[in-house]
């Protein structure tokens, strides 16, 4: 298995030729924002979560690599209105880059408990990963990428990651691993993998205020500081 540096000085020498027709290799990033955001929160980075993703990516890409899409995988946040409040600052935020973004959905789970007969709901993350593994595939199928990164250390994308290394010869599946989301398995069927650390998620931040294309201006949340 190859670090990301290697697969990518690999990669240059073998695009050489397509490199030098004015040819690039077609990039395509496929975010778990779940994954994404509890890796950065277990790790403690809770300033980082004015995240620009964009930024992100782009600084792991070479000269001749060309980003041509970000899908963003997640689901709305329900029954908390100053979460739902920031969540939707920063969707639209990543939205002004050009980010494309791909909802599941929150289900509604109920936990007891046996001592104190308490019951209380949990909200449980449905289709997010389904819907990943599918763009994944069908972008494949398509011809839309050279290569894909997958940001999210799930297991759950083994079987999918696999099945594009393994069939589709002329494209590469990467994956860039969330903080203290690095998983085995994963790695093992990754064309090459890159972990994140907290210097990439400092120095790819947002700016305090950004503005949309209808020029309203979005604003940090004062936690997120």
């Amino acid at each position: 298995m190859l670090s990301l540096e290697k697969f990518l000085h690999k990669d240059t020498i073998q695009g050489r030729k397509k490199f030098m027709n004015n040819k690039k290799y077609r990039v395509k990033a496929y975010v778990d924002g779940s994954n994404l955001y509890f890796g950065m929160m277990d790790a403690g980075f809770r300033n980082c979560k004015w995240l620009n993703v964009d930024k992100l990516i782009r600084s792991f890409l070479r000269a001749n690599q060309e980003l041509v899409e970000i899908k963003y995988f997640t689901s709305r946040i329900t029954h908390n209105p100053p979460k739902q409040k920031r969540q939707t600052t920063y969707l639209e935020a990543l939205e002004s880059t050009g980010v494309n973004l791909i909802y599941g959905s929150y289900q509604a789970k109920f936990t007891d408990c046996r001592k104190c007969g308490n019951s209380w709901v949990i909200p449980n993350e449905k289709m997010t990963d389904v819907n990943l593994a599918t763009h994944l595939l069908m972008d494949a199928f398509q011809d839309q990428y050279d290569i894909a990164i997958v940001v999210s250390g799930d297991s759950d994308f083994v079987p999918c990651i696999q099945s594009v290394n393994e069939n589709f010869l002329d494209k590469s599946v990467v994956v860039f691993f969330p903080p203290l989301r690095r998983n085995e398995s994963v790695v093992a069927v990754a064309r090459a993998f890159q972990m994140i650390g907290r210097k990439k998620l400092v120095e790819n931040q947002f700016p305090l205020h950004v503005r949309k294309s209808d020029g309203f201006v979005l604003e940090r949340p004062d936690e997120w500081a």
